[in-house]
Parts: C-alpha cells; structure tokens; sequence
C-alpha cells in the first residue's frame, strides 16, 4: 500500500483516485478530473448565460483552461474572462435593486402589496435566473426576470398606495 501524496492516507497500489480526499494518483487520472472539471465549467458558463459570443477561454483548446496554471485556477480565470463589464454591472445592480426592495418590502410586510414587492425583490436576484433554468430547462433572459420584476413591484406599490 502506498500514501496519498495530499494527506497521507492509506491507498491501494491500483487506486486512481484516494479513497479520503479524492485526489488523483496516476497522470490519467488527473487528466480525466481536468477534462471533467472542463466540461462542467463550460456546462455552468453556458447554464448560467454569461457566454457573451466571444468565444470561451475554457474551450481554446489548449486543455488548460486558457492559463498555464490549468485545473480550477483555470476554470475560474475562464469563467471571469466571459463577464463583460457590462455583465458585470447587470449582476451588481440586479442585487442591488433586489436588496433593496426585499428590505422595503420587509418594513411594509403586514400590508398586503409588501408581498408583491418581496417576490418581485426576488425576482431580480441573478442566483434566481440560475435556480429557475432546471425546471423549465434554460435560464430566463435578463429582460423576462426584469419584466417579471416591473410587474410586481408596480402591483405591490399600487396595493400599498390604493389599500
């Protein structure tokens, strides 16, 4: 038996991976859990509509993830490469307008329109977009969510103002 050269337990001769903590123990191995680990990232990336059309970094073909470091150094460099400043910004100022009416919403919440306003606060928050894209088997697009959004809160603040 030998030792896993990450934390030191007990392995099999014939392991290709440790039993412990799952690190790769022959170079097939790591290649294999690099190529996955690709796959995967570039499954999010497209999941989670942040390919801008530029082409992925993830997938430039040099099986490193578009760094010399290559692994998950790799995957995230890729992932922060397809996020545009304009991306970026979206994201920022989607939480910001989601936190903001939540916290509204929670001052109000004994009245009925609070609530229109708390799940249109919701809405916005990009973490949504990516957790609705399972069931109904793609993410919205950003201007869906931001409509969904316009409805309920001017349905909560009419509630608010009229009742």
């Amino acid at each position: 038996m030998k030792a896993c050269p990450r934390c030191s337990a007990s392995i099999d001769d014939s392991a290709r991976y440790c039993i412990e903590c799952g690190a790769p123990q022959t170079e097939d191995a790591a290649k294999e859990l690099d190529t996955y680990v690709q796959r995967q990232a570039e499954q999010v990336i497209a999941e989670s509509g942040m390919d801008t059309g530029r082409g992925s970094a993830a997938t430039d073909g040099s099986g490193s993830g578009g760094t010399a470091t290559g692994g998950a150094d790799g995957v995230k460099a890729a992932v922060e490469a397809e996020l545009s400043d304009r991306e970026r910004l979206w994201r920022r100022a989607c939480y910001v307008l989601g936190y903001g009416t939540v916290a509204v919403a929670f001052t109000q919440i004994t009245r009925p329109g609070a609530w229109l306003l708390l799940l249109g606060g919701i809405a916005i928050l990009p973490p949504i977009r990516r957790l609705t894209a399972e069931p109904l088997g793609s993410p919205l697009k950003r201007e869906v969510m931001v409509g969904l959004y316009a409805i309920l809160v001017v349905l909560g603040i009419l509630l608010l103002v009229l009742l």
